[in-house]
């Protein structure tokens, strides 16, 4: 029996030209991925953005991004307020999406392109390219093997000094501005991860002059009892750390906890059982911010793929992605913001 040749590489395209844009059109420039189109809303910012990073195709707008027949997946690097429109484009046209986190700005938006996805049989995957890091996937590995006794509970915080005017889009609550969906979403996500859904939530927030949200802190519990602690802020610059106890020892993630970084396992006795450094060549970083890993996933999961099924992620499942929008949703209503063009 003759084998099946491996499916090729995906092409990628890049919709939007922001800073988010080109740290990912960086990275799969370090990875040695295959970066085919860049899609904008001007043909100038399209065009400068491939010059830099030696793009071939400069579209001028995100449809003509989408109807390339060279592109077979697209990131969505827009804002999220408009992630829902702009990967429903991509997969009405066939393409497999990577959408910046906040995967969308309310749950329903989510359930809706997860729905169009399966549907048509096409990835639809969260960028939280946190859980795919070197570090995050040891971290797994020694939760796994039990290393840590019993998970009793996590903690972990994103805090930064962001622009404080009231225009910004970090503050216009019509643009989706908040603390939570910007930065919450890393400690909210790296929770749900680990514990899985909560059973409680207990939140808390403070609100700007414009009704977004400046800091958010939660308490929930989860199966088994344990319990986890979220804090995030955007006026505010914290140590941006995180800590997994268990009755047998606790993993220490070091700041920046989030991206490519290093943590301890610490027996209860005070014991160092394994340091790891999740930012050194040998973890397979090789450069860049780190977003090039969960990339990489996203080809492996449509090239592994069995005939006729939908793509998935195997570290956050699309459904994953609509519960935690869920949970977003749900402190959100306790902290009380409301998007504009939420329904009444």
């Amino acid at each position: 029996m003759t084998a099946l040749s491996p499916r090729p590489a995906l092409r990628w395209g890049i919709l939007a030209t922001g800073g988010i844009a080109a740290a990912f059109a960086a990275d799969l420039r370090t990875a040695g991925l295959d970066l085919v189109a860049v899609g904008s809303r001007s043909q100038e910012s399209a065009d400068a953005f491939a010059a830099r990073f030696d793009i071939g195709r400069a579209h001028g707008s995100y449809e003509a991004l989408v109807a390339d027949p060279d592109v077979d997946i697209v990131y969505v690097a827009t804002p999220h307020p408009m992630h829902h429109a702009d990967a429903r484009l991509a997969l009405e046209h066939g393409k497999h999406v990577l959408v910046e986190k906040a995967f969308t700005l309310t749950a329903a938006e989510a359930q809706d392109l997860a729905d169009l996805g399966r549907d048509k049989g096409l990835l639809v995957m969260e960028a939280m390219w946190t859980r795919y890091l070197p570090h995050m996937v040891r971290l797994r590995e020694i939760i796994a093997a039990g290393t840590l006794g019993e998970i009793r509970a996590v903690w972990a915080d994103h805090t930064q000094s962001l622009p404080t005017d009231p225009a910004h889009r970090l503050n216009a609550l019509e643009l989706g501005g908040g603390a939570l969906l910007d930065l919450g979403i890393y400690p909210i996500s790296f929770v749900h991860d680990l514990l899985g859904a909560p059973v409680t939530v207990q939140a808390t927030g403070r609100l700007v002059e414009t009704g977004a949200d400046a800091e958010v802190a939660t308490i929930m519990t989860h199966a088994g009892g344990a319990v986890s602690t979220t804090l995030s802020s955007s006026r505010a610059a914290g140590p941006n750390t995180a800590v997994v106890l268990g009755t047998a020892a606790r993993i220490e993630i070091d700041g920046v906890w989030y991206t490519p970084t290093t943590f301890r396992v610490i027996a209860t006795d005070g014991t160092v059982l394994e340091e790891f450094d999740g930012r050194t060549a040998s973890h397979g970083r090789g450069g860049g911010r780190g977003m090039q890993y969960q990339a990489r996933a996203a080809e492996r999961f449509v090239a592994e793929a069995a005939d006729g099924a939908t793509p998935d992620s195997d570290l956050l499942p699309v459904a994953e992605s609509v519960a935690i929008m869920g949970l977003l949703d749900r402190i959100r209503a306790q902290i009380g913001v409301r998007y504009p063009r939420e329904s009444a």
